[in-house]
């Protein structure tokens, strides 16, 4: 019989920890690479295939907000949209495709006036562009699949949380209570959500 406890005395890996496989794809090097691939996989869930409407499909299933967002850049307004201050558990996905983006267990209350995340699901559900518009250089942040534009990603985040800030537009979200995952179709994400 084994007992199973809470986790006591836990500490937060250093910043040069996190990500350690993105970081050095061939692992360790006294550990086969493959068992690595293997652990990837273990604890997220498979996601199904989701794909990108075209624009027609888009235009009507989105609101004008929504469209101007994901399909043409533009920023809410910070304070003043509807996920800023959600603090219910559950799971964000892309409001153009369906596919889960965030965890409510990564989010934290930035001050900015949007939904901030410490990361996403997994870093391969986004990518990230250099953004040089309004005479800033940042960082924007796309969802992959439905290449709808999210926000941007900042280095300003809790430092113990990886030191990230994904600054996210709740027009480009539909938010999913945890007692809703399941009917929905988005169960195997709940063990994310504490």
């Amino acid at each position: 019989m084994i007992e199973v406890k809470p986790l006591e005395n836990f500490y937060p890996a250093e910043i040069y920890h996190q990500d350690y496989l993105d970081k050095n794809p061939n692992g360790y090097c006294h550990i086969n690479p493959a068992l690595f691939d293997m652990a990837r996989k273990a604890n997220v869930p498979q996601t199904k295939a989701y794909q990108k409407p075209d624009a027609a499909t888009l235009r009507k299933k989105l609101s004008a907000e929504q469209y101007a967002v994901t399909q043409k850049n533009a920023t809410e307004p910070a304070f003043h949209n509807e996920y800023w201050n959600e603090h219910r558990p559950g799971i964000y996905v892309d409001i153009t495709t369906g596919e889960p983006l965030f965890v409510s267990s990564d989010k934290f209350d930035s001050g900015c006036g949007w939904p901030s995340f410490s990361k996403p699901i997994r870093k391969n559900l986004i990518n990230e562009k250099l953004d040089t518009t309004h005479g800033m250089v940042r960082t924007e942040v796309r969802s992959k699949t439905g290449d709808a534009h999210l926000g941007h990603v900042f280095t300003d985040g809790p430092k113990e949380k990886g030191g990230l800030r994904y600054c996210i537009n709740s027009a480009a979200l539909r938010f999913i209570p945890k007692d809703k995952m399941q009917e929905e179709g988005y169960g195997d994400y709940l063990s994310l959500v504490k």
